[in-house]
């Protein structure tokens, strides 16, 4: 990128000058990675981008993107966020199944049929509408609100907080991580659900990664602290959003695989970013 370009980013997404070091050592390094794969690979290449909550996935994927643009490549980030499924159906899990399901986030509450798709058409020549994700109304956007790219890309770049996550070893499910567990998942038939989904119809999913990227945060500690500078943005834009002690009660869901992801994802990423508290890259 040239400085115009970075400048411009960086007003763009309301960036400190401070982001410029996540750009030389974060994001640089994943494009030219990724440009790498393509011209080895000669066919569209997706790049998986794994993060607990609020370490900046969705900002430097985008950065990646505007990097491999300026180098001539076709590039789309998309979110496994943007597969959240309805409340509607949801709300069928948590009364088929348990009622944590409500919450979205955990694996079994995306739509992954339509995350293999549209990986599978975003490879493929045509027009190819991204589907999104409000999380203040916690619906999914109607396809007219879509925006639409056309294909093949050279490369994609999937971000989300589990991507490329494995499923724990069941021995490891019995003891509850937090008071959520404990007290709404007495008998763990939540965290059982969750894993059988993430050991099921995800892999298939993550097996279509030619690569996977771990920002690794120092520890689960932060997270709530990440996500509470989200909610306060997203407060800010739309007047809707959760309460400090929602969004503390609501981050619990994300612990048991957050943990299992910083301990267990390293050894096998094909590339491990160590962030710090302020999530700047070590």
């Amino acid at each position: 990128m040239t400085e115009a370009q970075i400048q411009a980013f960086l007003l763009e997404h309301g960036l400190p000058e401070s982001f410029r070091l996540t750009l030389a050592r974060i994001c640089a390094p994943l494009a030219e990675r990724a440009a790498e794969l393509r011209r080895a690979r000669g066919r569209t290449v997706i790049l998986g981008l794994c993060g607990a909550q609020g370490s900046g996935k969705s900002t430097i994927a985008q950065a990646v993107q505007r990097i491999l643009e300026t180098r001539g490549l076709s590039a789309a980030t998309l979110s496994l966020d943007d597969f959240y499924l309805a409340r509607a159906e949801r709300d069928r899990l948590a009364r088929e199944v348990h009622p944590l399901l409500v919450i979205r986030g955990p694996p079994g509450t995306h739509d992954v049929a339509k995350a293999c798709a549209t990986l599978d058409a975003l490879a493929k020549p045509g027009e190819v509408a991204l589907p999104a994700f409000d999380k203040a109304a916690d619906e999914p956007r109607p396809r007219s609100a879509w925006r639409s790219v056309r294909a093949p890309m050279d490369v994609v770049i999937f971000e989300g907080w589990c991507v490329g996550a494995r499923p724990q070893p069941a021995a490891d499910l019995a003891a509850p991580v937090n008071p959520l567990e404990a007290g709404a998942d007495v008998d763990g038939r939540w965290r059982r659900f969750v894993n059988d989904q993430l050991a099921g119809a995800y892999q298939d999913l993550f097996a279509r990664l030619d690569d996977l990227a771990l920002l690794r945060a120092p520890g689960f500690e932060v997270v709530l602290a990440w996500r509470a500078e989200q909610e306060r943005k997203l407060i800010e834009r739309t007047g809707r959003g959760m309460s400090p002690e929602k969004l503390a009660l609501f981050v619990q869901h994300y612990e048991r695989l957050t943990r299992w992801n910083l301990e267990e994802m390293p050894a096998r990423a094909g590339l491990v970013i160590p962030l710090g508290a302020d999530r700047a890259p070590l």
